[in-house]
């Protein structure tokens, strides 16, 4: 996500309490998805948050005076990354409509693992170690929890909806995994942008073939969900996120991803009132024991993952 750091500042209270802030918010992205799509069908949202946040980022950019424009020879690496991106958010967003928030959270934190396993292969110099092969198997006893887990309180087979998550899970590894194989040739804003900006007429399109309604019910929570969703996480969380990266650098920042998934269920449980059950809990256990195991001591050069997806 970034270049390789040199030089960082100590990550002081205020800064560590702003990440364990920014992680809590991330993690709530879910339970705000499943709010819009109360309203909204799946490919409508995603359409609408993407092509909000890409305004959003846009203006900051224009704003502060970065370059925005693109050379000939990185258009198509980004073509190729907005449809993984379109992809990988589509089958995410048709996920959760048939799951629930913290399932749906818990299978989105796989993606550090998966990540892990594809660069052992695809990027040079970063091969699984054992005290990472002990977490990606942490992280994978998680799912086999979530997988023996039946009560959702949803309608339906919600191991369609969870399968259909962990596809867009591995979808947004490769996305990363591309990503560190480009970055150099960008800035971090210019990838999350034009990649929602290429996407969204996918979405639209998705939208219209697809959705049984694009637009259903719009009252104000769902609005408000549809506003979290883009110019919270998507939009602000990403450049936050992507300020404090640049500032600390990415070793202490990854100290606090753990959190997202904590989030993600406990809010899933208070806001949505979905069940969390022992089953849940022993595979958030696995999963944050997993992302601990592999995130701990890990190389300043390991480029985190963008938070533009959950």
């Amino acid at each position: 996500m970034a270049p390789i750091d040199i030089r960082n500042e100590d990550l002081g209270a205020g800064a560590a309490l702003f990440s364990v802030f920014l992680c809590v918010l991330f993690g709530a992205n879910a339970v705000a998805i499943k709010v819009s799509l109360q309203g909204l069908g799946p490919f409508t949202t995603a359409g609408l948050r993407f092509s909000l946040a890409a305004v959003i980022i846009l203006l900051w950019a224009l704003g502060t005076g970065r370059r925005v424009g693109i050379s000939r020879e990185q258009l198509g690496p980004l073509l190729i990354l907005s449809f993984i991106f379109a992809s990988q958010l589509s089958l995410f967003y048709l996920g959760l409509s048939r799951s629930n928030a913290s399932r749906g959270t818990l299978l989105a934190n796989l993606q550090p693992f998966f990540t892990l396993f594809l660069a052992h292969f695809f990027i040079p110099g970063d091969q699984i170690t054992r005290r990472k092969f002990f977490g990606i198997l942490l992280g994978f006893s998680g799912v086999a929890c979530v997988f023996m887990e039946k009560k959702g309180g949803g309608t339906g087979d919600l191991r369609v909806g969870d399968l259909i998550i962990l596809v867009a899970t591995f979808l947004w590894a490769i996305n990363a995994v591309y990503i560190k194989r480009v970055i150099s040739q960008f800035k971090p804003y210019q990838i999350v942008m034009y990649q929602m900006i290429l996407a969204t007429p996918i979405f639209f399109l998705e939208a219209f073939l697809w959705d049984q309604q694009m637009i259903f019910h719009p009252d104000m929570k769902v609005i408000g969900a549809l506003l979290y969703q883009a110019v919270i996480t998507a939009a602000f969380g990403f450049l936050a996120w992507t300020y404090l990266m640049q500032r600390y650098g990415t070793v202490a920042l990854h100290s606090f991803i753990f959190i997202m998934p904590i989030a993600g269920v406990i809010l899933g449980g208070i806001v949505l009132d979905e069940p969390i059950t022992w089953k849940i809990l022993l595979a958030l256990g696995f999963i944050v024991a997993g992302i601990l195991m592999v995130h701990f001591k890990t190389d300043k050069r390991q480029i985190p993952p963008i938070f533009y997806k959950g």
